[in-house]
This record gives structure tokens, sequence and C-alpha cells, in this order.
């Protein structure tokens, strides 16, 4: 069962402290919403796990099944079956997306095991069939010209494709209708099992309905503040930040710009 561990993790942008020590521990079987106000460190958190370098781990540790996170390169960690969904996915001209997914389900796999051609042919066409995506989106640029519903959607066959432990999805429901979520939910649980933990960041309530978290955390001046079942979500849905606020005495909840 894989083990996300996250201990006193302190981060810096340019300078300025973000992440304040947090806390955090995601086993596999388990799904963790992580909630709170615009700025309080939510994707911080998602891209100094994942090793972006603009972002300085200035204290604290990061660990998968006792392998030190920090010490590896970004691939490494992707290899290592670490997974980040992003907010807002990348263009790559002249890459298809097939031939983006067979290259990195090979890099993952390593030198040797390599999945046969025919293999990944059947596994692509299943999982895009799941995902209700036109079968010509396999051929085209990854990204490229592709609606933001689209890009989410294929964020998620990514998640399929590769199997990672640990996944951390940053934001997937921004921007997306109520059909686009529903297929982004039905991918996400269907990756659901005792070798699969998730990290879903998210400011609303509405994904939630759709992937029943086993955690809510909600972030606040660059930690946990509060942790809980999905009443929780449900709660801050209903009735804000402000009870939060008031019970931990916090005035201004917002640490600096998240990129």
């Amino acid at each position: 069962m894989a083990v996300l561990t996250i201990r006193n993790l302190h981060v810096s942008v340019e300078g300025k402290e973000i992440l304040k020590g947090v806390d955090l521990e995601v086993k596999g079987g388990e799904i963790h919403a992580i909630m709170g106000p615009n700025g309080t460190g939510k994707s911080t958190l998602a891209s100094a796990i994942m090793g972006h370098p603009k972002y300085e781990v200035t204290e604290g540790t990061v660990t998968l099944d006792g392998q030190d996170v920090l010490e590896m390169e970004v691939d490494e960690r992707a290899r290592a079956g670490l997974f980040l969904a992003m907010q807002y996915p990348s263009e790559i001209s002249g890459v298809t997306n097939a031939d983006f997914l067979r290259a990195a389900i090979n890099a993952r796999l390593g030198e040797g095991n390599e999945i046969s051609l025919m293999k990944f042919i059947r596994k692509l066409d299943e999982k895009m069939a799941f995902l209700d995506m036109n079968p010509d989106m396999a051929h085209r640029y990854l990204n490229e010209g592709f609606s933001g519903g689209e890009k989410k959607r294929n964020e998620i066959l990514q998640l399929m494709m590769l199997e990672p432990k640990i996944a951390i999805l940053d934001e997937i429901d921004s921007g997306l209708d109520i059909d686009a979520l529903k297929i982004v939910a039905k991918g996400v649980n269907e990756m659901r099992s005792s070798d699969f933990g998730c990290l879903i960041i998210t400011h609303y309530q509405r994904l939630l309905n759709y992937i029943t978290p086993d955690y809510v955390h909600v972030m606040m001046q660059g930690r946990i503040v509060k942790s809980g079942g999905p009443e929780l979500a449900q709660r801050l849905e209903a009735e804000g930040y402000d009870w939060i606020k008031k019970e931990l005495g916090i005035e201004d909840e917002t640490v600096g710009q998240e990129a």
C-alpha cells in the first residue's frame, strides 16, 4: 500500500514563505480533499511535492513509501509513482497524445519492461471510451486546440493510463460544466483501490458530490487548520470559512498569491 507522508513542510517562493508547516499523510485506498480560500498555499503544496523549481522547500520532509521525495528530480518522482493533474495543462505542438502517453508509460515501467504497441492501443481505446473521448484526440497534438474541458478530461486519461500510486489533482474541476465534471469524477472513482491514493485540491463542494472523500482538510495561512470527513466540505459550502476563522482567531487568511 502506497503512503505519501508530509511532515512540517515549509515552502518559500522568491523569499516569501507560503507553506508554514504542513502535516499530511495520504495512503493507498484513501481520497483526501484540501479546501481553503484563495492564496492559502494549496497549489503551492502540489507544486512543491512534484518538484517545481520555483518552490523552495526550506524545512520538513516528503516521503513516498519511505523514499525521500525531495531528493528526487521531477521525472524520478513521476517514475516513483507520483502524478500531478495540473490546473492549466500545457500545450505541446508536434507530439501526439498517443505518443506522449506511450513514452510516459514506458518511462514509468523502465527499460526492458516497455508496454507492447497492441497492449497500449487496447488500453488507450478502452480508457478513452470510458471517458467518452473522441478517438481522434489520440492523434491530436497534446492539448493543442483542446477546450478547457477536453484538457481536464485528458489529464484524467493520463491518470488512468499511468496508474500512479498517489495522484494530486490541482483544481481539476475549475471551468468544467456539469457533464464534464461527472466524467472527471467517473475516472477518479474508477481508479479507487488499495493501490491508489488521491489528494484533491478544490475550492468547491460540487466535485465532492461526485467523488466522496474520506478526509477533508482546510488550509489557511499556509497550514492545515482543520480536518474532518465529507460533512466538513458540506458545511464549508453552506457557511463559508468565517466560522473557522473565528474558531481559530484568524483575521487574514491570505498568505500570498498562489502560482
